[in-house]
């Protein structure tokens, strides 16, 4: 990973949290923003990736400077193409795993940048560190023409999503499908088809999306997990995840 850039790059990210600073004027940041917002806050962590066109800043600020605006991430998926979309994602989870990963698990050495790959290598081991994925699988249940829907206990109150959870070692994503469901409401599933993905860098998952078909058994929520879950029909559903996640698009029938 090259530090400091110096070359032309398509895709300038300046990220707050979970969120994107953006012109008020609408105009696309570039490097030169980059480096004017890195003099004025030299904590912030900057690098590029020139394999990938992206450059991108870290900032850890209250609010937006004065001529920028503050945008979620989930609302910039909504609004732009897959590839924009990819570089936003593989920028925002490089940065919460360049912060989370400062010292060697083998020695506690250091770690610094490598100089060629996007890696970081132990200072005194020189062990090499390369960035981490988490695959999550997210399953739509059709039974008929009604579909599952369940409001998660750590999750927004008021949103009703698809069952979702981490795929555990030694587990296929399939075996992730069948389990996540019996243990969260209870119930068995056939007919487990893949319906796409999606990077979901909070801080790096990847989202594998399923849909399944009821099979047997009755909702019966693991309340640790799940405070509600029931079967509507997809005109009458509740409040849903908004536009810029796999779950809507798996809700709405989009993929």
């Amino acid at each position: 990973m090259i530090v400091n850039p110096t070359q032309t790059v398509s895709d300038c990210f300046a990220l707050v949290g979970k969120e994107l600073l953006v012109k008020k004027d609408g105009s696309n940041l570039n490097f030169n923003d980059l480096c004017q917002l890195k003099r004025e806050h030299p904590e912030a962590d900057f690098f590029d990736e020139p394999s990938f066109q992206v450059c991108t800043l870290g900032l850890n600020i209250s609010e937006a400077p004065e001529g920028y605006l503050l945008k979620t991430i989930r609302q910039f998926f909504a609004e732009n193409d897959e590839e924009s979309s990819f570089r936003l994602a593989r920028a925002r989870a490089l940065l919460s795993w360049r912060r989370d990963n400062q010292f060697c698990s083998k020695c506690g050495g250091a770690l610094k940048d490598h100089t060629e790959l996007t890696a970081r290598v132990c200072s005194h081991c020189e062990k090499t560190y390369f960035p981490r994925i988490e695959p999550c699988v997210i399953i739509l249940v059709n039974k008929g023409d009604k579909i599952l829907l369940a409001r998660h206990v750590q999750r927004n109150q008021d949103v009703y999503a698809c069952i979702a959870g981490f795929i555990e070692v030694g587990e296929t994503a399939e075996h992730a499908v069948r389990r996540e469901i019996a243990e969260e409401v209870g119930i068995q599933v056939k007919n487990i088809r893949y319906r796409g993905s999606q990077s979901w860098p909070f801080p790096d998952q990847l989202m594998m999306a399923f849909t399944a078909e009821y099979e047997s058994g009755e909702i019966k929520t693991q309340e640790d997990e799940i405070s509600d879950a029931q079967w509507f029909d997809r005109e009458g559903c509740p409040t849903t995840p908004q536009p810029g996640s796999i779950a809507y698009r798996l809700i709405h029938n989009l993929i």
